[in-house]
């Protein structure tokens, strides 16, 4: 697949998630948006996995991660799993000290899980940027004792920052929302993906 086809594959995508992110804030479901598909990795020819999820359970806490060399978004889940919300942004000093912030984070939220977003390139592949999260993701899990999944996150702060402007707010003016909003967009891909393969296999997580 060329890099066109794929950034047109990828932009409908973005479109189609933020409609329901924003059907979800006026309360309409799911159901109501219709059986409107949006392509898997697949299809865009992407290298981008989804998570094999822990063993099926009815409830379930997730943070999900939005990790940058400044700032690292974090976002949470209510107790269902159902909807993933910013908690707050973490500005990134020194790896001990951004553990013990996460840390206290993770023990007042019984987190059992980290949902750490990946940047892959347009092409599928893990570049330098992706592999830093990645080594990153790997101590931090490592130093909370937690297992860690990771999700595809590319056009995440694009839609993130889209969310911003339909709210009249400046993305300039507001990065550490933008990361709080990216987090919360990969933590909800997760909380989908996982609905969504539990499922398939007749395990309810409602």
């Amino acid at each position: 697949m060329s890099l066109f086809h794929a950034t047109t594959a990828w932009k409908l995508l973005v479109s189609q998630k933020l409609q329901i992110l924003h059907s979800r804030s006026r309360g309409v479901s799911l159901e109501e948006l219709g059986d409107r598909h949006t392509p898997g990795a697949e299809e865009l020819g992407t290298q981008g996995s989804l998570p094999n999820s822990p063993a099926p359970q009815k409830y379930v806490y997730a943070l999900g991660l939005d990790v940058g060399s400044k700032r690292i978004g974090v976002a949470g889940c209510d107790r269902t799993g159902l909807i993933a919300t910013g908690l707050v942004t973490v500005e990134r000093t020194s790896f001990e000290k951004d553990v013990e912030k996460l840390r206290q984070i993770t023990s007042d939220r019984e987190v059992q899980v980290l949902v750490v977003g990946l940047p892959y390139s347009m092409d599928g592949s893990l570049g330098f940027q992706a592999r830093q999260v990645q080594k990153f993701a790997k101590r931090l899990a490592k130093a909370l004792n937690l297992p860690v999944e990771y999700i595809d996150e590319r056009l995440t702060s694009f839609q993130a920052e889209q969310m911003l402007i339909s709210e009249n707010r400046s993305p300039s003016r507001n990065k550490s929302s933008i990361d709080r909003k990216a987090a919360a967009i990969i933590l909800q891909q997760w909380l989908d993906a996982r609905r969504s393969s539990s499922k398939e296999r007749g395990v309810s997580v409602d």
